[in-house]
């Protein structure tokens, strides 16, 4: 019995440096990106990001919680405006304000989460135009505590959050592509 135990407290104590190991290998910053051609001008498509009032029309988060909470303040949109929000744990709580707007062609977001995690990201989306389309990228990067560091290890971030990201950017083509 007693063989046992140090077995599993070893097993443990392992599988426990081990992760803390692998997490101290990954980078102190990290990037997640995803891109979309959308079939219309980047000023109908800027609009749609630069005011978090129309967020509920396109956001991959606005659904994940019907009880969301939320709040704005700051200018109607451009730079200076924020949004809060209080929700689920599927969406947790935070607040996010314009940091830079210029129109047709930059929104930089400061993003700030509170719960489940605190977290203090930037979010970025620069739109392209290619012709009679709109390269649209959305890019989010920021610190990587060694919390986030050891998540890492057993979760795909990039794959985690960067489906919502492509989830929005067919949203924003359903809206704009009419």
């Amino acid at each position: 019995m007693y063989t046992s135990l140090v077995i599993i407290a070893v097993v443990i104590a392992l599988a426990i440096a081990i992760v803390l190991i692998l997490a101290a290998t990954k980078p102190d910053t990290f990037s997640i990106q995803r891109g979309a051609v959308i079939r219309a001008p980047a000023e109908a498509i800027f609009p749609l990001i630069a005011d978090f009032h129309q967020w509920r029309g396109w956001s991959p988060w606005e659904d994940k919680d019907p009880e969301l909470k939320r709040s704005y303040s700051g200018p109607e949109s451009g730079k200076g405006a924020a949004y809060a929000w209080e929700g689920n744990k599927n969406v947790g709580c935070g607040r996010m304000e314009i940091l830079e707007a210029t129109a047709p062609s930059k929104i930089k977001i400061k993003l700030d989460f509170l719960k489940p995690f605190e977290a203090h990201n930037t979010a970025e989306f620069s739109l392209l135009p290619q012709g009679d389309a709109t390269t649209v990228n959305w890019v989010m990067s920021g610190p990587a505590p060694f919390l986030s560091k050891m998540m890492q290890v057993v979760m795909n971030m990039d794959r985690m959050i960067g489906r919502d990201f492509e989830a929005g950017l067919a949203n924003l083509r359903k809206l704009t592509e009419k």
